[in-house]
C-alpha cells in the first residue's frame, strides 16, 4: 500500500511547509516524505486552532455529528474491511467497532454542554467577592496513534474526546490493518473540517517522522515497548501523553462458582476477535480440581460458539498478519494442549486453544498472548493467586469469578490493575461511564465518555478579581507586620470541618 498523508488543501502561503501531494485526495510517496516531513501539516493545523475555530460548542457538535454520519454511511465498508483484515464476524464488528463508538458519541453529545461549563470552586473569605473557576481548555494540536486490532473503535473513541474538547487532530491509523487504514484515509477526511483534522498513513518510518514534531498532546494505543518510544519522543517537547498499552490480564476462578457460566464468559472474552483484544483474559488461575471441571466446560462452550470445527465458523476470526501468526504459533509450545491447537498458516488460523501444565517460566507467560490461546496456571488458593498477580507487572484488567462475593472483593481489594471485572470478562469496557486505561506497564491515563473529554482538556485554574477595593489587598503589601499577617491568616486560611483523633 502506498504510504503518506491525507491532508487539507493548504493555502499557498502554507503549502511550501506542507508535505507535497494531491491536496487531500490520496497519498504522498516515500521520496516526497523523506524531503518534506510533517511540520507544514502540524503548523497548518496549529494556525487553525489558534484562530479559535474549534472552540465554539456548535462547531464541536457539528464535527461529532459528522463522525456519526461517517459510521452510518460507511457501515458496510467497515464490515468488509475488518472482515478482510481480521476475519472479523459482522456481529463482532457491529458490537465492538460501531455500537460502542455510537454509544461514546451519543454520551458525548448528550453531555457536552455540561462538560464544557466552567466549574465553580470554593473560595476563602478573602475571595468571596471574586470569581474562581476551572476552565476546560483544549490542548491544541493532538496526535492519535491507533492500533490494528480494533481499527475503527481505537481511533474513533479518542477522536470523539479530542473533538469534544476543542482540539485539532491528526489521526494515524495502523498500517497493519491495511483495508481499514485505506478506508479511514479515503473516507474520513470528507466528513471532517480539513482545516482542523487530518489522517496520516504509513508505517514505522512515517510514524517516527511524525513524532519528531511538537504536538500538544499524544494519545497512543499499542504495546508497552512502542509506548516507551512514543513517550521518549514526547518528552523532547514536554508533550503530555496517554498510553493505552496491554499486558497479561489474570483471571482467577475460585472453587465455588457456576462452572458452565464461567467457561462461557471466559471463552467469549478470550476468543472474541480471535483473542486479539488488549483486555482479554490472558491466563487463568485456578486449583487443579477446578481445572478438571473447567476443561470439559470450556470444550463445550467452544463447540457451542464455533461448532466442532471452528475453522469453518463464520464467527471466529483470523490472526491479522503472518508476523503475528508466527509469534502466536510459537507460544503453543508452552505447556500441553488440552483443547484445540490446530493451525493453518495459509489462512492465519489458530484454533481456540487451552493449554495446561503451564509453568510461570514458560514463553507464553512472558508476553501478552494476543491470540486465541488460554493457558491455565495451577494455584492452591485465592491467596496464592493474589500473590502471583502481584508478583508481575500490573495488568490492564483483572478478572475474578466466584459465587462468594467476598472472594471477588478480596481479589479487587488486594490487587492493582487498570480495570476490574467480577464474574465476567470484557464487559466493563462497554460502559462509557467507567474510565478505561492502564496503570504502570499497562498504560498511563484514561478515556471513555467524560474521561475522554477530561483527557483532552487542560483544567485551567482561573481567578477574576475586581479593580477596586484596594484596601482589602493592603495587608499583603510591604512593609510587613505581624498584624498584617494576622489579618491575612484570618481571611485566607482553610480550616478542618471537624476534628478527628486517631487512636
Amino acid at each position: 500500500m502506498e504510504t503518506g498523508t491525507v491532508f487539507p488543501q493548504l493555502p499557498e502561503s502554507q503549502a511550501k511547509r506542507a508535505p507535497e501531494g494531491d491536496g487531500g485526495k490520496g497519498s504522498v510517496d516515500g521520496d516526497t516524505m523523506s524531503r518534506s516531513p510533517f511540520a507544514g501539516l502540524v503548523s497548518y493545523l496549529r494556525a487553525s486552532w489558534l484562530s479559535g475555530k474549534t472552540r465554539p460548542m456548535e462547531y464541536r457538535v457539528a464535527q461529532l455529528e459528522a463522525l456519526g454520519r461517517f459510521l452510518d454511511d460507511n457501515k458496510q465498508q467497515i464490515l468488509d474491511a475488518t472482515a478482510s483484515d481480521l476475519g472479523k464476524a459482522p456481529f463482532e464488528t457491529e458490537l465492538s467497532e460501531i455500537l460502542l463508538c455510537k454509544n461514546e458519541l451519543h454520551e458525548t453529545l448528550n453531555n457536552l454542554s455540561r462538560w464544557m461549563k466552567d466549574e465553580k470552586v470554593d473560595r476563602t473569605l478573602a475571595m468571596q467577592l471574586d470569581s474562581a473557576f476551572i476552565r476546560k481548555d483544549p490542548y491544541g494540536v493532538v496526535l492519535i496513534i491507533a492500533p490494528w486490532n480494533y481499527p475503527i473503535q481505537l481511533f474513533l473513541v479518542p477522536l470523539i474526546g479530542a473533538i469534544a474538547a476543542g482540539n485539532c487532530v491528526i489521526v494515524k491509523p495502523s498500517e497493519v490493518s491495511k483495508k481499514t487504514e485505506r478506508l479511514v484515509a479515503e473516507a474520513l477526511p470528507s466528513y471532517l473540517d480539513k482545516d482542523c483534522f487530518a489522517v496520516v498513513t504509513g508505517g514505522v518510518q512515517e510514524t517516527t517522522r511524525l513524532l519528531e514534531n511538537k504536538f500538544d498532546y499524544i494519545f497512543f494505543t499499542g504495546s508497552p515497548s512502542v509506548g516507551r518510544i512514543v513517550m521518549t519522543a514526547a518528552a523532547k517537547h514536554l508533550t503530555p501523553v496517554t498510553l493505552e498499552l496491554g499486558g497479561k490480564n489474570p483471571c482467577y476462578v475460585s472453587d465455588t462458582c457456576d462452572v458452565t457460566n464461567v467457561a462461557r464468559r471466559v471463552a467469549w472474552g478470550r476468543f472474541f476477535n480471535a483473542g486479539q483484544t488488549c483486555i482479554a483474559p490472558d491466563y487463568l488461575l485456578c486449583t487443579l480440581e477446578m481445572q478438571e471441571k473447567l476443561l470439559p466446560a470450556l470444550q463445550k462452550a467452544i463447540n457451542d460458539f464455533y461448532g466442532p470445527n471452528p475453522r469453518e465458523s463464520p464467527d471466529f476470526g483470523r490472526i491479522v498478519s503472518d508476523k503475528q501468526f508466527q509469534r502466536v504459533q510459537r507460544l503453543l509450545s508452552s505447556g500441553r494442549v488440552a483443547i484445540g491447537g490446530q493451525t493453518d498458516e495459509a489462512e492465519r488460523y489458530i484454533a481456540p486453544t487451552v493449554l495446561v501444565d503451564v509453568q510461570p517460566s514458560d514463553p507464553i507467560m512472558q508476553e501478552e498472548v494476543f491470540g486465541p490461546i488460554l493457558p491455565i496456571v495451577i494455584i492452591a488458593n485465592v491467596d496464592e493467586a493474589i500473590d502471583f498477580i502481584n508478583s508481575r507487572e500490573r495488568p490492564l484488567a483483572v478478572y475474578a469469578f466466584s459465587s462468594d462475593d467476598k472472594v471477588v472483593n478480596q481479589v479487587l481489594e488486594r490487587t492493582s490493575s487498570g480495570g476490574f471485572c467480577g464474574n465476567d470478562t470484557l464487559m466493563h469496557v462497554t460502559l462509557p461511564s467507567l474510565p478505561f486505561g492502564g496503570i504502570g506497564n499497562s498504560g498511563l491515563g484514561t478515556h471513555h465518555g467524560k474521561f475522554s473529554f477530561d483527557t483532552f482538556s487542560h483544567p485551567r485554574g482561573c481567578l477574576k478579581r475586581g479593580m477596586g477595593r484596594e484596601s482589602l489587598n493592603a495587608p499583603r503589601y510591604p512593609p510587613y507586620s505581624q498584624r498584617k499577617f494576622g489579618l491575612i491568616q484570618a481571611t485566607s486560611k482553610v480550616t478542618r470541618r471537624s476534628d478527628c483523633t486517631l487512636l
